[in-house]
């Protein structure tokens, strides 16, 4: 069984020709199976008003399906998200007589340069991206396996518990393993897993899980949350990284500023406390005072958004370590 997880920027309500709709927030799960490969599309709600739920969608993407009427300034912000998330495969599909080559000024240099474009057919989209999932082939267990799981919805099921939604970023989890909450560090047990509604004794990296949980009331869980039993993981509400800003950023990061940082499910506001760029106006160490602990594993990265930018409002991404 495999599953692909993609980022449907658009007119609003694209993503109801490729897949039945599930979970709705500000964020609208649609989901797509044929026989045991599955393919899970993400939609950005409340978008472009609010920034995080276009960067939540970027996070979890495996590759992004892009369909463009018009070129505007909330097309620009697309190209930045999945240049900084880094979601390296996608398509592109065009309409009112836009072409390649207008695009093609605005893609360069970034992640986007490797998209395909595709005819608006969604028939074929659905076949192109189920066969994709299928080529995922799920990796076989491994003694003593760490997971990681992060969380974008929780909620009481009733004969069942506690239930948490969310993507397992890292390693595999299995039924029973005793997993850590973070932030808080806190130990639940894991119930049982669904994926896609049907029960599983296991799930790998890239799936998209339901997950019943012992110990733990939904009450005392957020969006973000993250469980694993990785003792790598670590927790921060102070971080000092080397930033990597957009190529577009006007103007030095100075120390006073909030911006917000994203990772995984979380996306905190953070006080940039002080600022040394050693000349390199766009590649400056940031020592950042979160408003909550991050949870992150070494090596990972991080954007930084700064909400009031109008229309440049990624400003690039850290480097955790």
């Amino acid at each position: 069984m495999g599953n692909l997880n993609v980022a449907v920027l658009g007119p609003t309500g694209y993503a109801k020709d490729l897949g039945k709709k599930g979970t709705e927030s500000d964020i609208i799960f649609y989901n797509l199976k044929k026989g045991e490969d599955t393919v899970t599309f993400i939609e950005p709600a409340r978008y472009p008003e609010r920034l995080a739920p276009l960067f939540y969608a970027a996070s979890m993407a495996d590759e992004a399906i892009i369909v463009l009427n018009e070129i505007t300034p909330i097309f620009g912000e697309w190209v930045l998200m999945l240049d900084e998330t880094g979601v390296e495969r996608g398509s592109i599909i065009l309409k009112n007589y836009l072409t390649p080559a207008d695009l093609a000024p605005l893609l360069r240099g970034t992640v986007l340069e490797g998209y395909e474009f595709i005819d608006d057919d969604p028939i074929a989209l659905r076949e192109r991206l189920i066969a994709r999932a299928h080529a995922r082939k799920a990796v076989p267990p491994e003694a003593g396996a760490r997971g990681t799981v992060t969380i974008d919805h929780h909620f009481n099921v009733r004969g069942i518990g506690t239930v948490i939604l969310g993507g397992v970023v890292r390693g595999e989890i299995r039924k029973h393993d005793i997993l850590t909450v973070y932030p808080g560090e806190r130990t639940v047990a894991v119930r049982s897993i669904q994926k896609h509604d049907d029960d599983f004794d296991r799930a790998a990296e890239g799936d998209r899980v339901g997950l019943a949980l012992k110990n733990i009331e939904s009450e005392d869980l957020d969006r973000g949350y993250v469980l694993s039993n990785d003792p790598a993981i670590c927790v921060g509400g102070r971080i000092k990284a080397r930033a990597t800003l957009v190529r577009y950023w006007p103007a030095p990061i100075t120390p006073g500023m909030m911006l917000h940082l994203g990772h995984w499910m979380q996306f905190i506001p953070a006080r940039v406390e002080a600022v040394q760029d050693d000349g390199e106006r766009r590649r400056p160490t940031l020592t950042l005072a979160l408003e909550k602990d991050l949870v992150y594993l070494p090596g990972d990265t991080a954007v930084l958004h700064y909400l009031e930018g109008g229309k440049l409002r990624i400003a690039g991404h850290i480097e955790l370590s």
